[in-house]
This record gives structure tokens, C-alpha cells and sequence, in this order.
């Protein structure tokens, strides 16, 4: 049962930091909130994603230039231009590492507006800091794990977060059904996107890039979109005064797509 707990834990936890601070923060600031929520927000997906831990600037350049080339061949992690899954998660990982190490200078447009706190990238980026957090989950089996098997899940907990974003760049863009034609081949995999809380919603969410809210028809839901709204009740982030809506059809949107790489930073 420990294990178990654990495992849904790390999961549920890792995803949501990734879908809420490094997609709909850092890459596409469809909200905004103060230095010190940012630098809480940083740390907790830092601890929650630990030995897989995702530079903001790393992750957020490569995720503009996937919306930029959408299953083109320059698009950094298309399914449709690598032969099998885990290619695509070995070329995702090497375009990344330059980003996230600054070792390669993406273009002007994909850059700019991204948080960055140093010494948690340093830490996020260094080998002692990964094998630390690998030490610590081995620990955690090796004291509860009750059964052999259990040890199998051990090294998904290691390369968890591109195990997810792997999950939704290539499941999200080959499998479901589409609402829009965006020009690509962006899917709804899930109808109740519990798996990777809301980002299966490829779909939308490439028709409506500025959205917070990856679900558009009435049976979706996207259960990142409701924890950010009590977040924004109880005042810790702000949509602003115009907020894009993802509705089906596609009737109205308000702040339009464009502003993906061009959204003020956090105050």
C-alpha cells in the first residue's frame, strides 16, 4: 500500500507542476502572480519532479517551438517524424539539454519572459543532484516495497517528467479524436484527462494555445483548469482582464494565440 501511495503520489504531483508551472506558466504565461508565489511554485516542482526535474527555460523553448512547428519536420518532438516512442524521448532529450544548459541560443521569438532561478536550475542540471533523488526513492522501496515486482515502478520514478511529457507529445498528436483543424495532427486522447491532468487535450489545446482551460466541449474536464481556479479565487495567480476560452465551436476567443512567447512576466 506504501508503495502504491507513493507511486500515485509522485505521479499525480510531478505532472501537475509540469502542466501548471512549466506549460501554462513559464511557456505560455496565461496568468500572472507575484515573485514569491513564482519562487514556491519553482521550488515545489523542483522537490516533486526530483531526479527528472525540467529547467523552465529548457522546457519552455522546446514547447514554443513544438506550437511553432506543430508535426512539421522541425517540430522538436512530432511522433509522426521519429520511428517509435523512444526515439522521439531521446531527441526531445537532446534538443532540450541545449536549451537547458545554454549551450544552444534558441530563436529571438521562443525566448524572453521565461522564470529562472539559478541556483535551482544548477541544482535541477547536476548529476549529484539527480543521483541524490534517485538514492532517495531507491531508499523509500528498499524499506516498503513488499513484493519484487514493486521494483519495477522504481525507475519510472526516475525519468518520471519525461516520461509524462513523452506520454502527451506522443499519445496526444497519434491517438483521439479531433474538435478542430488546427493544421496538425493534435489529438484528444482522454475525455476525463486524470492520466496527465488535462494536457492529453492536445487538440484544444493547440487551437486555443493562451487557454488555461484545456477542455472545450461539455463532457471534458480538465482537472488542472479547476485547482487554478480556486488558486485564482483565493487570489495566489490572476488571469487578467481578458482570458481565451476554449469553446467548441470555435466561436469567440479573447486573447489570441499569438501571445504565446510574448506574455509580460510575473510581477
Amino acid at each position: 500500500m506504501a508503495i502504491a501511495i507513493f507511486f500515485v503520489a509522485h505521479w499525480t504531483t510531478s505532472v501537475f507542476f509540469q502542466t501548471f508551472f512549466l506549460h501554462r506558466y513559464a511557456a505560455h504565461r496565461m496568468f500572472s502572480m507575484s515573485k514569491r508565489w513564482e519562487r514556491i511554485f519553482y521550488a515545489l516542482t523542483y522537490i516533486c519532479q526530483g531526479s527528472s526535474f525540467l529547467v523552465p527555460r529548457g522546457y519552455a523553448i522546446l514547447h514554443r517551438m513544438h506550437h511553432a512547428y506543430s508535426d512539421t519536420p522541425k517540430d522538436p518532438h512530432s511522433p509522426h517524424h521519429q520511428p517509435n516512442f523512444f526515439k522521439m524521448m531521446w531527441v526531445t532529450k537532446n534538443i532540450y539539454h541545449g536549451f537547458a544548459h545554454n549551450e544552444v541560443d534558441p530563436e529571438p521569438r521562443f525566448d524572453g519572459g521565461i522564470p529562472a532561478w539559478p541556483t535551482i536550475d544548477k541544482m535541477g542540471r547536476s548529476w549529484i543532484g539527480r543521483f541524490s533523488w534517485v538514492i532517495a526513492y531507491s531508499a523509500f522501496y528498499l524499506v516498503f516495497a513488499t513484493h519484487w515486482w514493486q521494483f519495477l515502478l522504481l525507475p519510472i520514478h526516475y525519468v518520471m517528467g519525461p516520461i509524462h511529457g513523452a506520454i502527451v507529445n506522443w499519445g496526444g498528436h497519434k491517438y483521439g479524436y479531433s474538435n478542430f483543424d488546427n493544421g496538425d495532427k493534435s489529438k484528444n486522447t482522454l475525455v476525463f484527462d486524470f492520466v496527465t491532468l488535462g494536457e492529453l487535450f492536445q487538440n484544444n489545446h493547440h487551437k486555443f494555445g493562451m487557454s488555461p482551460n484545456f477542455a472545450a466541449r461539455w463532457f471534458e474536464l480538465d482537472p488542472t483548469y479547476q485547482v487554478m481556479k480556486v488558486l485564482a479565487f483565493v487570489g495566489i495567480i490572476d488571469f487578467g482582464k481578458k482570458v481565451q476560452l476554449a469553446r467548441y465551436p470555435a466561436a469567440t476567443a479573447t486573447a489570441g494565440a499569438a501571445a504565446v512567447v510574448e506574455a509580460p512576466a510575473a510581477e
